[in-house]
């Protein structure tokens, strides 16, 4: 009974990205230790190819009810129920393109971000599943945009695509119906804008791989208002390479990112108005400097950091102590290093 207690405190979802697709659903106990994943198939395929280059291909609804899962090779949304961290099969709907690498929801509108002829996909999500919006699918600025991920605002006002091929974001109003607006192109601060996370007061914070440059990946923050993105802090190096992934805490105080090429996690600060300070470079790693961490995750609460080290198959943990600390916890291993995507409760 204490395990079956323990289980019920929070999940971790991860997607093999294998050919015959699944997504491992790994329990958590209340001091943030997983315990032995169950294997939910998506009926989808994935690329089978180690490294899905995005963010948000495995998300979580904003009620926690659904969990979304890109099927980047079969072109389809498997949508599973939530129940603890158990997952329900519902439906797999085709995404609307070609394939399918992330996606952001936020009341019951889903937004899919399709890569291979690089466009937006609307649907309304329920017990049921995907239904697409008629006339919302959008096109992005250029086939040679390279999206990388796909967010909506706190407000739901906008959506956001940071495109790697253009070195731009690309901002989307929303409308009533869920069908997006004339988008405007900001250009990013720095190459290679990969992935964002939202504050809850709406600045964006956006890695920039700078290109795979060694030792100059950087970070910047942008602040949103009547629908436009202005730059507050520009490309704040952390000395690390390839960061693609961010997540910042439920109270706004910090971000943390992934650095592949090192496979650390790196600490920024955020202030009132938007801006970041580097708190530390290398606040967690995986034991070593070699390549492989990437998609990351927070528990619901903020107290604990999950992040897949691909390369090693494993789902890397830490707990966050006072003051944004990084203690770690036990890996859990045996993965397939196809393992992409990562979403926590």
């Amino acid at each position: 009974m204490e395990d079956d207690v323990m289980a019920t405190a929070g999940a971790v979802f991860v997607e093999t990205n294998e050919v015959d697709n699944r997504v491992l659903a790994f329990p958590r106990d209340a001091q943030g230790a997983l315990g032995e994943p169950v294997d939910y198939t998506t009926g989808g395929s994935g690329t089978a190819v180690p490294h899905l280059p995005s963010q948000g291909s495995v998300v979580l609804s904003q009620d926690r009810r659904f969990l979304l899962v890109a099927n980047a090779a079969s072109n389809d949304i498997s949508v599973f129920a939530v129940e603890g961290a158990q997952l329900r099969p519902i439906a797999t709907a085709a995404s609307g393109g070609e394939s399918p690498r992330s996606v952001t929801e936020l009341g019951g509108t889903v937004y899919v971000l399709n890569s291979g002829k690089p466009a937006v996909a609307a649907f309304r999500l329920s017990d049921a599943g995907l239904v697409p919006i008629a006339g919302a699918d959008t096109a992005l600025s250029s086939v040679s945009a390279d999206p990388a991920q796909i967010g909506l605002s706190p407000d739901g006002s906008i959506i956001v695509v940071t495109e790697r091929g253009m070195d731009a974001i690309e901002v989307f109003p929303v409308t009533p119906d869920g069908s997006l607006g004339e988008p405007i192109i900001v250009p990013s601060s720095g190459p290679t804008p990969y992935g964002f996370a939202f504050t809850s007061d709406g600045t964006l914070v956006v890695t920039e791989a700078f290109r795979a440059e060694k030792g100059a990946a950087a970070a910047s923050t942008y602040a949103m208002k009547d629908g436009a993105l202005t730059p507050v802090t520009r490309s704040l190096p952390n000395g690390m390479s390839e960061i693609c992934w961010a997540v910042v805490t439920n109270d706004g105080r910090y971000v943390f990112t992934t650095n592949f090429a090192e496979s650390t996690v790196s600490r920024f600060a955020l202030a009132g108005d938007g801006s970041i300070t580097l708190e530390d470079a290398s606040a967690g790693d995986i034991g070593d400097r070699r390549p492989g961490l990437r998609d990351a995750g927070l528990s619901e609460d903020s107290m604990y950091l999950f992040a897949i080290d691909a390369d090693g198959g494993r789902v890397m943990s830490w707990s966050i102590r006072e003051g944004g600390a990084l203690t770690p916890l036990t890996p859990r291993d045996g993965l397939p290093t196809t393992i992409a995507g990562l979403a926590a409760s």
